[in-house]
């Protein structure tokens, strides 16, 4: 009644009851449960579901806005660079947040390599991207969340090659490249954590996790945002298999890009 902006005369009034039916419903002492009929038309009244009203669900949204609410489309100009990410960010504030990169990870990159990937891109700049990249990089420096990242150990080698998705790349721009990232992950550890697995053994799409708040799948031009607990945990615990199946662990991955940045050389 109070989210709805009403009182009991009301209440009353919309579901053609007297103010005592309403006042028994609501009594401290023993209240009375409605019948079927009152119950759902407190509920349509209220704007609720009559399940909730009953402490049969968790969450008060009626069927057509819960099914609304738990799952969403939200446009993505590319991936990981867009406002709305960062206020998804915000609004998981203290909570481990876990990803899984389209390609590097945005918040990682470097301004050289920002600036190689949205040269052709028309929605947003090399500048806004690095922008955008520096916000998140502030986030990971004030440790406002933990940030748990898995990626395969094929993309970080096709980086370095130059190949697939990163070919043209020039080497001035890759070498850096894998030692920030490199030094990021000694760094940050273990506030930041970055585990590599083998995409051969096991896939993941995009995805990332805010905590038990909302978690993302990221599908090209948009992304999937799901809040209903089950589906949260259930992308949860694909990510904690992630980890389990690592091929280099967190505590190892500095040193095994720093490895493979050796390769390139200068």
């Amino acid at each position: 009644m109070q989210r709805a902006g009403t009182n009991r005369a009301a209440l009353a009034r919309d579901t053609g009851v007297n103010r005592s039916t309403v006042a028994q419903l609501l009594a401290d002492e023993g209240p009375r449960l409605p019948n079927a009929h009152l119950a759902a038309d407190c509920a349509a009244a209220l704007g609720v579901s009559a399940d909730w009203l009953l402490g049969l669900a968790n969450r008060p949204e009626r069927a057509g806005d819960l099914v609304e609410a738990a799952v969403s489309l939200s446009d993505a100009a590319r991936a990981e660079v867009d406002d709305r990410i960062l206020t998804w960010h915000r609004e998981a504030r203290g909570y481990k947040i876990r990803h899984v990169p389209a390609t590097l990870p945005d918040v990682l990159k470097t301004e050289a390599v920002l600036r190689w990937e949205y040269a052709r891109h028309e929605a947003r700049t090399p500048a806004q991207a690095q922008g955008a990249a520096e916000d998140r990089r502030a986030w990971l420096r004030e440790q406002l969340s933990d940030y748990e990242i898995a990626m395969p150990v094929g993309e970080l080698r096709a980086f370095a090659a130059a190949a697939g998705y990163y070919d043209g790349m020039p080497p001035e721009a890759r070498a850096p490249q894998l030692r920030a990232l490199a030094e990021r992950a000694r760094e940050g550890y273990p506030a930041l954590r970055i585990h590599l697995f083998d995409a051969r053994r096991v896939f993941s799409a995009p995805v990332t996790v805010f905590g038990p708040l909302l978690a993302t799948v990221y599908v090209g031009k948009v992304h999937l945002a799901f809040r209903s607990a089950d589906r949260v945990q259930a992308l949860t615990r694909h990510f904690d298999g992630l980890v389990r199946e690592a091929e280099v662990d967190a505590r190892d991955a500095a040193d095994w890009i720093g490895a493979l940045a050796d390769e390139i050389g200068d």
